[in-house]
């Protein structure tokens, strides 16, 4: 093979002599990374830059900085992969993808005020580069040292930038983690020179539009006393009224995108009533117009604490699979809301009752492989011991005349299930997902619950408003299960099993912060206090 560059052929007989030690030290060290092959097709002639790493340097390197052994074969695999070329430098100085990265790295550290990703040499360094022209004639020792520091830290940047910093199951998150492949991701920005970097983030719809909030949140903080806004008392303020509180109010409203930058007049008018159901909206709350205590309790949370949630949803976001491409169930318990998917856009929402504080709904993924028409509810033990048994010891008639009955028992517990029919406490239909937590979604008979803004009253299952529509869409593709079916085996008075041809993934998620389809910023409160949680470990570090 002929040279890239004499410079790499200098040492070659150390390199050799290392080679040959190499495999035997490092069959031992754990966990192992999948060796990349070298690639020998790579030479004078088609390389993208002469400047390039001995081996013996890059092992210095690993040994010094005493990395661990995943970290130090990730740099091994992406080095050895490129033929040992530099990724960031080449002879006219700083490539196009190292100035990419820069204005990446600065941003996130920026807006996510997480002081312990940046490094500030670094930053110095690649600043200078920036702003003066540059030829590399040589490879230096610190030259080698700035482009695998450089290489290191961009590993370390997709971690906590891209996967996350916190552990999800510690936090009681059972979707699984996103996986996020770091070399893969650095051959391929070095590939396009760092073109279309908004495409190549390994990240959801979400976290993109939901980070873009933050950083014009950010701006508002700089900007903004965000001094409480204080209802004068006893006042109620109607269309056509003025004052000094409509004014702060409107700038407050502006603050939220719900009004346009340019109305600042004190004066109450229909933009303002179409802005506070805007408002209403970005809270949850009902969307009457009225500028009732919980809108102004919402509007009045301090513009820190806000920026956090933010930052805590965008965490999760990180840890959260890019989004499928076919169709998917999302359901959001703090929104109250189950939201389809298809082909990424929305084709179906509706409301739902989540678990009460005592029962909280878990956070886990699967997929449902079945629709059960007319169910029985096996009830669980732990409401069999609850409740149900007390109830019997009053009234013996209990069971007759709530539809249930026993059949069977085990673990010291009569084994009880109500039978299908109006008064059944799963409705007329339930959607099965394999799971350990025995959650699945609904029908209920409790219908006038969804009529309420916070609807946390189940045992931890999710009751959907309109369940019906749900079984019809994912029955698209059975034919056979017409409206009639489906109504008919909606009010039979027994169970009907049907297993879904093609099972549709199910997202049981919580996010207390997003941007919604309309690009207004959405806050929700922290029902389970999983928000809380996640701020004692994700600000102490900061």
């Amino acid at each position: 093979m002929k040279s890239i560059c004499p410079l790499y052929f200098q040492k070659s007989n150390r390199s050799i002599y290392l080679m040959l030690l190499l495999p035997l030290f490092y069959a031992q060290c754990k966990p192992k990374a999948k060796k990349v092959e070298r690639d020998q097709t790579i030479t004078i002639k088609n390389a993208v830059t002469r400047l390039v790493i001995d081996s013996l340097d890059l092992e210095k390197y690993i040994s010094e900085k005493e990395l661990e052994d995943s970290s130090a074969n990730r740099l091994r695999n992406f080095y050895n992969s490129r033929n040992f070329q530099f990724a960031w430098l080449a002879e006219t100085g700083l490539a196009e993808q190292a100035k990419v990265f820069y204005d990446l790295d600065k941003n996130y550290v920026a807006s996510s005020r997480d002081s312990t990703a940046g490094n500030k040499l670094l930053q110095l360094r690649l600043g200078r580069l920036l702003t003066k022209d540059t030829l590399i004639k040589s490879v230096s020792p610190e030259l080698v040292n700035f482009e695998l520091s450089l290489t290191q830290h961009f590993f370390d940047f997709v971690s906590y930038s891209y996967a996350g910093k916190l552990d999800p199951a510690a936090l009681q998150w059972y979707i699984p983690r996103k996986k996020v492949d770091a070399v893969a991701l650095l051959d391929s920005l070095v590939a396009k020179k760092g073109a279309g970097v908004d495409q190549w983030e390994p990240v959801n719809h979400y976290y993109s539009t939901l980070n873009k909030e933050l950083m014009r949140w950010n701006s508002i903080q700089q900007n903004d006393k965000w001094e409480p806004i204080v209802l004068p008392k006893g006042k109620k303020f109607l269309e056509g009224d003025t004052g000094k509180f409509i004014v702060q109010l409107k700038k407050r409203l502006i603050a939220f995108a719900a009004l346009e930058q340019t109305d600042t007049s004190d004066v109450y008018d229909t933009a303002l009533t179409d802005a506070l159901k805007k408002a209403q909206k970005q809270f949850g709350l009902t969307t009457n117009a009225k500028l009732s205590k919980s809108l102004l309790k919402a509007l009045n949370v301090p513009l820190e604490l806000r920026i956090q949630q933010m930052l805590i949803n965008l965490e999760r976001m990180r840890w959260t699979p890019l989004i499928p491409q076919k169709k998917f169930v999302l359901v959001n318990i703090p929104e109250y809301r189950l939201h389809v998917f298809e082909e990424r856009k929305e084709v179906l929402n509706m409301g739902i009752v989540v678990g009460k504080a005592a029962n909280k709904t878990v956070i886990f993924s699967n997929e449902i492989k079945n629709i059960v028409f007319s169910p029985y509810w096996n009830i669980p033990p732990s409401i069999v011991r609850a409740e149900i048994l007390p109830e019997i010891r009053k009234n013996p008639n209990f069971l007759t005349r709530k539809n249930m009955e026993q059949y069977g028992s085990g673990d010291g517990l009569p084994l009880i299930r109500q039978k299908p029919g109006n008064g059944n406490s799963l409705g007329r239909v339930k959607f099965l997902f394999p799971n350990s937590y025995n959650i699945y979604l609904h029908d209920t008979p409790s219908k006038s619950l969804f009529a309420e803004e916070k609807r946390a009253f189940s045992h931890g299952c999710i009751r959907l408003a309109q369940p019906k529509k749900l079984a019809a869409y994912l029955l698209a593709e059975q034919p056979e299960w017409t409206d009639q079916k489906i109504e008919k085996a909606m009010n039979s008075k027994k169970e009907v099993w049907v297993t879904l041809k093609q099972k549709t993934p199910v997202f049981i998620t919580y996010f207390t912060s997003w941007v919604d389809k309309d690009g207004l910023i959405n806050f929700r409160d922290d029902l389970y206090g999983h928000d809380l949680k996640m701020s004692k470990q994700l600000f102490k570090t900061q």
